[in-house]
């Protein structure tokens, strides 16, 4: 029930977070070398001004536990806005905060200067912070990002159509497996077991190419965000993929969403298209024979075919 249940998504902020992490190391890979030149010297600058903004900064480039408050599950699937994100930040309670940045503190390896989490407010004052991060250097590049995402996922998606969920999850980190029938293994580090229930788990994929970490919420149970194949990101500033130029845009995203199977309502909400739009690709992808649709009570719910996961 968990595995049937469990989904890829997009998330905002942990895209914000792997920016921040980029411009405050310094050291940029292939694929983000324009978009760091032009990006690096203000955002030195910004932390200059922003004693806040710095030390958030220099925490979450130098610890392996990140604050509660950057992982938290993405609540609206392929279509999940910063804002949506950034609201359960703002209301966090003060002594929440200063909780989760000491544990974040307990596993970094630099000394840091703590004066900048006295006030009040930490949770306006992050969620602004991070606001700030998207608004001047990720908001400029987040289309081109997104199509780099979106292709990890439909990458994922054929795996998962075509042999299951412990060939999909392969190579999703270094250290990612499947043990045994009914467990994931994702990181070596020490820890207590997460037991994943009905509502299954999301992947978020984000193109920062080294880092894992896993999100969790009371109300939005668990997320692995984890980099993208490098294939999907280092295309970024290339064509259009071939599938897309094949099929179009549309059609291909409902393949690559019907790595779970789906009713119409379901695939227009997720992929925020209108139910006539969403129609009128099914019927095609129908014809072609890369869907089917199966009755299941009063709905009509439809899947890939063998040969719709060999063609994502």
């Amino acid at each position: 029930m968990a595995l049937s249940r469990s989904r890829f998504a997009l998330s905002p902020l942990a895209e914000t977070v792997g920016a921040m992490m980029s411009l405050r190391r310094g050291q940029p890979e292939a694929w983000t070398k324009s978009w760091h030149a032009a990006h690096q010297r203000p955002f030195d600058r910004r932390l200059e001004r922003d004693p806040f903004l710095q030390g958030l900064a220099d925490l979450l480039t130098s610890t392996k536990w990140l604050p509660d408050f950057v992982a938290l599950p993405p609540g609206g699937g392929m279509t999940t806005s910063l804002a949506s994100e950034l609201d359960p930040i703002r209301s966090m309670p003060d002594p929440e905060i200063r909780a989760t940045l000491e544990v974040s503190l307990q596993h970094s390896w630099l000394e840091h200067d703590t004066s900048w989490f006295s006030g009040r407010d930490l949770g306006a004052q992050i969620a602004s912070a991070l606001r700030s991060i998207w608004d001047d250097h990720v908001a400029v590049d987040w289309a081109r990002r997104r199509e780099a995402l979106e292709r990890e996922v439909m990458y994922r998606a054929g795996l998962l159509a075509a042999f299951g969920w412990p060939t999909a999850l392969e190579g999703m980190s270094r250290r990612s497996r499947w043990v045994g029938s009914d467990s994931i293994r994702f990181s070596d580090q020490p820890g207590a077991d997460r037991f994943v229930g009905a509502e299954g788990l999301q992947f978020v994929p984000v193109t920062l190419q080294s880092g894992t970490w896993l999100c969790e919420s009371e109300a939005g149970g668990y997320a692995l965000v984890y980099p993208a194949k490098r294939a999907a990101v280092e295309n970024m500033a290339g064509d259009r993929p071939a599938l897309e130029q094949l099929i179009g845009r549309g059609r291909t995203r409902i393949l690559a969403a019907l790595s779970r199977p789906a009713t119409v309502s379901e695939l227009a909400r997720d992929l925020g298209l209108s139910l006539g739009t969403v129609g009128r690709h099914l019927r095609i992808l129908r014809d072609a024979g890369l869907i089917v649709s199966l009755r299941d009570g009063h709905k009509v719910v439809y899947r890939l075919t063998e040969r719709g996961a060999c063609l994502l």
